[in-house]
């Protein structure tokens, strides 16, 4: 089994190539999002106490994300895990580490998606989702076959996220900088890091994602 983290600023692809894992090799992804919000729906403790702090307006702790993390590690299966998401940043990381050295697991690789800053801009900022699947698409790169309709299942429930414009998009991107890039220093001094071109067509940064895990899987 083997468990990576997905590392880089934001759409630069990591959903998309997680969703990929997930089909293709039976991985688990940890999305930090889509746990906070599964926590809430299914009314745990934890989920209880997020809820608390989301409607105060505060910021979720790093103590309670790795007890998210914790509880799905223990009951979802699958051939590994994708950290999406987290960690974002140096105590985060070595929370992380120490949570996988409890039980009983390690990290194989940390994959960052490089890109092109002013590529990237221009990538999100024709970027729309299926609100119902969650599919993403692309005004040029990639649109759907029929105008208004979501080509994997039909919904008509097509977004475009507000934040999605290049003003945004480049503050995002310096916060990214700012705090989440110590990380690859970090993982390059634990000889995980292994850097693919995150503005390659989709399956080719599927194959060099897949080289890496091959890699690491004989390793």
């Amino acid at each position: 089994m083997t468990n990576i983290i997905l590392l880089g600023p934001p759409g630069a692809g990591k959903g998309t190539q997680a969703r990929r894992l997930v089909e293709e090799r039976g991985m688990v992804q940890l999305s930090t999002g889509d746990m906070l919000k599964e926590a809430i729906a299914d009314g745990t403790e934890l989920g209880r106490k997020v809820e608390g702090i989301m409607a105060r307006g505060e910021l979720v702790t790093d103590e309670i994300v790795i007890g998210l993390i914790d509880e799905k590690m223990k009951s979802a299966k699958g051939s590994g895990f994708i950290f999406d998401g987290f960690p974002r940043t140096l105590p985060q990381a070595d929370a992380l580490a120490d949570l996988l050295d409890r039980s009983g697991q390690s990290l194989g690789a940390v994959i960052e998606m490089r890109v092109d800053d002013e590529a990237l801009v221009d990538r999100i900022a024709g970027r729309f989702t299926c609100g119902n699947c969650g599919e993403v698409y692309h005004k040029t790169t990639k649109p759907t076959a029929k105008e208004g309709a979501c080509d994997v299942c039909g919904s008509h429930d097509l977004r475009h996220r507000a934040d999605d414009n290049p003003e945004t998009l480049k503050q995002r991107l310096m916060e990214y900088y700012k705090k989440t890039s110590p990380l690859i220093g970090y993982y390059y001094h634990d000889g995980k890091l292994a850097p693919v071109d995150g503005l390659a067509e989709i399956d080719d940064v599927a194959k060099s994602i897949a080289v890496v895990l091959d890699r690491t899987a004989a390793s």
